[in-house]
């Protein structure tokens, strides 16, 4: 007979914490010798539900952005001033019980044009005192080398990830943090929703004027392609410079189903479902996939390999995958089938689902669909490293933030995060978007909040910057302190 344990909670070890974004938390944008950003030349929409506005950029708005040294109208260079506020802000991650905290290295940061034969110094030893910060409390850092942003002058001079030249840079600064940070870090992950990579400037810093539809399709495959790349190097690097580390890949899961048992419908949903899978098919699997073929083909894509590309592809596979995970969607072949926003991009409305402030459908069993098919496909272990609900929070006349719609989000993920493991899914940790509110990626907003932990500042940057707990700031703090068990 066949029995074995089935687990009955989270594993010991688990990592539990949050998330965040350099360019969407740390400000000080021009500060310490730091370069411009792709980031920091974006304008904050002007549309509540229009997720796509960080990816309206010409060469036009950049030099506007240039020539603008203000932050009215780019607030992600205020961000909520973590540069001069880490030490307060970790100690409340550690007062909340974080095992672990993810976070993003601003690339420009350490070499201010990207191009740079050296690093900025002062801006290593930023990364110094927050990671000495960190190891003060027992958290453990989860740092992403490149999260929505680069060196601005690699997209003025080359286009960014357009360049294969880019791969040489980015190369030389993850050499560089690996050497510098080696035994402090132990989780590492490339590129942050690296599918994102065709949707354009956002992920790429690649400009994409006056170009078809093939044509943008061509610059944007080319441009991941060149992140795959690097990607595959900096698991070689870090391997080799710390073999206690580790190093994955991150995904903007975009769960989907088809709208009803109509064929034509599930064959749509399939055929968005490989569209996502494509950038872990090759990062975890570490080669293209042969359904991608027919699609480049079909739309006049043609990857610029050069030889040893496929080599390196395969032995640059990563050690975990991690993921993002806010909602789902359905998939139609009618073109008539109603729409609704998410995350950086547009779906199918479900009309079993209900939907957050910004439109977004909250699905947490897509959460177990999700974390069971990756598990069965690629067998590596898995990291949700975003979930969360951006609302729109409010503070009392006497400080208090009652957010009880986002401990309800939040437990009906964990609980299905649970079922999972249970289902036998190796799972890590969870890392929730995002522990303190911060600038939103996608509209540049403030007043969209996600964090256990209000900052009081306004979409026009007033406010005294002061930090607040929510009611979800003590929820969460038991949750960590359970392993996940008391969730009421």
């Amino acid at each position: 007979m066949y029995t074995k344990n089935i687990p009955t909670g989270f594993p010991q070890g688990f990592l539990w914490g949050g998330a965040t974004a350099a360019n969407q938390i740390e400000g000080a944008w021009d500060v310490d010798g730091k370069g411009m950003t792709t980031a920091e030349v974006v304008r904050k929409a002007t549309d509540r539900q229009n997720a796509m506005a960080m990816n309206q950029v010409t060469k036009a708005t950049i030099a506007e952005a240039m020539a603008d040294h203000g932050t009215e109208n780019y607030p992600k260079r205020r961000g909520v001033d973590f540069y001069h506020h880490y030490q307060e802000d970790i100690k409340l991650l550690a007062e909340m019980g974080f095992k672990a905290y993810r976070l993003s290295i601003a690339w420009a940061r350490i070499f201010p044009n990207g191009d740079d034969q050296e690093p900025n110094e002062k801006g290593l030893e930023f990364y110094d005192r927050v990671f000495a910060e960190c190891a003060k409390y027992n958290i453990e850092p989860v740092v992403t080398l490149s999260h929505y942003e680069m060196p601005l002058n690699l997209t003025v001079q080359r286009n960014g990830w357009a360049s294969r030249k880019t791969i040489e840079d980015f190369t030389r600064y993850t050499k560089v943090v690996f050497e510098r940070y080696r035994g402090k870090v132990k989780y590492w992950m490339t590129f942050n929703e690296i599918n994102a990579g065709t949707w354009g400037f956002t992920s790429t810093g690649a400009i994409e004027d006056n170009l078809s539809a093939d044509e943008k399709l061509q610059l944007e495959y080319q441009a991941v392609h060149h992140q795959f790349v690097a990607s595959a190097i900096a698991v070689k690097q870090c391997h080799e410079i710390d073999p206690t580390a580790k190093i994955g890949c991150m995904l903007a899961r975009m769960q989907n189903y088809p709208l009803t048992p109509d064929p034509k419908d599930v064959r749509e949903s399939q055929f968005q479902d490989q569209q996502n899978l494509f950038f872990t098919d090759v990062q975890v699997r570490g080669e293209y996939p042969e359904y991608m073929n027919r699609y480049f083909a079909e739309h006049n894509v043609e990857i610029n390999m050069e030889p040893g590309d496929e080599k390196l592809l395969a032995a640059g596979t990563v050690d975990y995958l991690s993921f993002s995970y806010y909602m789902s969607t359905v998939t139609s072949a009618s073109k008539d089938a109603e729409q609704t926003s998410g995350n950086l991009t547009f779906g199918g409305k479900n009309p079993y689902l209900e939907t957050s402030d910004w439109g977004w459908q909250i699905d947490p069993i897509g959460l177990r669909i999700t974390l069971n098919a990756f598990w069965d496909r690629y067998r590596v272990p898995l990291f949700v490293v975003e979930n969360g609900l951006g609302a729109l929070d409010k503070l009392t006349e006497d400080s208090q933030v009652h957010d009880s719609y986002r401990i309800d989000y939040l437990r009906k993920h964990i609980l299905q995060m649970k079922e999972a493991v249970q289902d036998g899914v190796d799972l890590m940790g969870y890392t929730s978007w995002a522990p303190i509110d911060l600038i939103s990626a996608g509209t540049s907003e403030m007043s969209k909040r996600y964090g256990f932990i209000y900052v009081d500042q306004d979409d026009e940057g007033r406010g005294s910057l002061k930090r607040y707990r929510k009611d979800s700031f003590y929820w969460y703090q038991k949750v960590i302190q359970t392993n996940g068990e008391d969730l009421a």
